[in-house]
C-alpha cells in the first residue's frame, strides 16, 4: 500500500511532521501543497494524508483551496493532520466537513502539538518546553503511523467544546481580514534584500521592489518571511523586534527554498 503525503509549512513544523510520518509509513511520498495547482492534485496513491498547520484555530486558506481542486475519488483513504501549538480547536471538524462537502470521507484526523511560530504573541517558549513537545510529537506521530498502517476510522481529534466554540467563531471572524494581515509587515535597516523572503513564502505573498519586500496582501499569516529572514530584518507590529526567531531546528533553510510557492507568472 502506497502513501502520498501533502503538506504545507510555514516554520518547517509540517514539514518535519510529514517527514517523520513518511519514514514510518510504507512506500510513503511528500508533496508541499505550495507547489501544488489545478490539474496536479490526483493521488497516485491509495492513501492520502493532509498535513498542515493550524491558523487562527483552522484550516489555512491554501490547504481550503487544495480540498477545493483535488480530485474526487471516495475509493481513497484520507487522514489528516493539524500541526498546533496547544490549541486544536475544532480545526479537523472543519477539515471533515470541507472533504464531506466534496463527497470525501476522512477516516481519521490527528492534532500534534509543536512549539509555537507566532512570535508576536511570544512564540515557542523556553527550550526545555520545546524539547518536551518535540519528544512527544515523536510518540504521536508513531501512534499515528501505526493507525493509519492498519487503516484505522474513528472520529477525529477536536479540542474542548469551550475551545471549539469560541475559536470557531474567533476563526469565522478573521478569516475573511486574514490577507489583508500583512499590512503590519515592515523591514528594518538590517535588509540587504537576498530575496529569501519572497522565494520561502508558501502562499507567493511577496516580491521585490528594488531589492526590498512588499506583501501583496494575500497572506496566510505563516510567518515565515519572518522567521527565515537570515537578518532577522522582516518585523510584524512593534514587538518582533526583541523576540526570537523560531523554525524546526531539523528543517534547513533549503528544505524551506524547496517548498515554497512556484515563481508567479508576470
Amino acid at each position: 500500500m502506497t502513501t502520498e503525503l501533502y503538506y504545507y509549512t510555514g516554520s518547517g513544523n509540517s514539514l518535519w511532521t510529514a517527514r517523520a510520518l513518511a519514514k514510518r509509513l510504507d512506500d510513503a511520498q511528500m508533496t508541499p501543497i505550495s507547489r501544488m495547482t489545478a490539474g496536479m492534485t490526483s493521488p497516485r496513491a491509495d492513501c492520502m494524508g493532509i498535513v498542515f498547520p493550524v491558523h487562527i484555530w483552522g484550516v489555512p486558506r491554501r490547504v481550503i483551496a487544495f480540498l477545493n481542486v483535488l480530485a474526487e475519488d471516495p475509493s481513497r483513504y484520507y487522514f489528516g493532520v493539524a500541526v498546533n501549538a496547544g490549541q486544536v480547536a475544532a480545526t479537523l471538524l472543519q477539515l471533515k466537513k470541507r472533504m464531506h462537502e466534496k463527497g470525501l470521507s476522512l477516516s481519521l484526523g490527528f492534532s500534534v502539538v509543536m512549539p509555537s511560530n507566532y512570535i508576536p504573541w511570544g512564540g515557542p517558549g523556553p527550550m526545555d518546553k520545546q524539547i518536551q513537545r518535540f519528544a512527544a510529537a515523536e510518540e504521536k506521530i508513531k501512534a499515528i503511523a501505526e493507525t493509519v498502517s492498519k487503516r484505522g476510522s474513528g472520529p477525529v481529534e477536536r479540542g474542548p467544546l469551550w475551545q471549539n466554540l469560541l475559536f470557531t467563531w474567533l476563526n469565522r471572524l478573521s478569516f475573511p481580514q486574514v490577507p489583508a494581515m500583512d499590512k503590519g509587515f515592515w523591514i528594518d535597516e538590517k535588509c540587504n534584500a537576498c530575496g529569501i523572503c519572497s522565494t520561502v513564502c508558501p502562499s507567493g505573498n511577496i516580491e521585490l521592489k528594488e531589492g526590498k519586500p512588499i506583501w501583496l496582501h494575500h497572506c496566510e499569516q505563516c510567518l515565515a518571511c519572518i522567521q527565515w529572514c537570515p537578518q532577522e530584518a522582516i518585523q510584524l507590529g512593534k514587538k518582533t523586534p526583541r523576540y526570537e526567531r523560531y523554525h524546526h531546528p531539523e528543517v534547513k533553510l533549503a528544505d524551506m527554498l524547496s517548498a515554497g510557492a512556484p515563481p508567479q507568472e508576470k
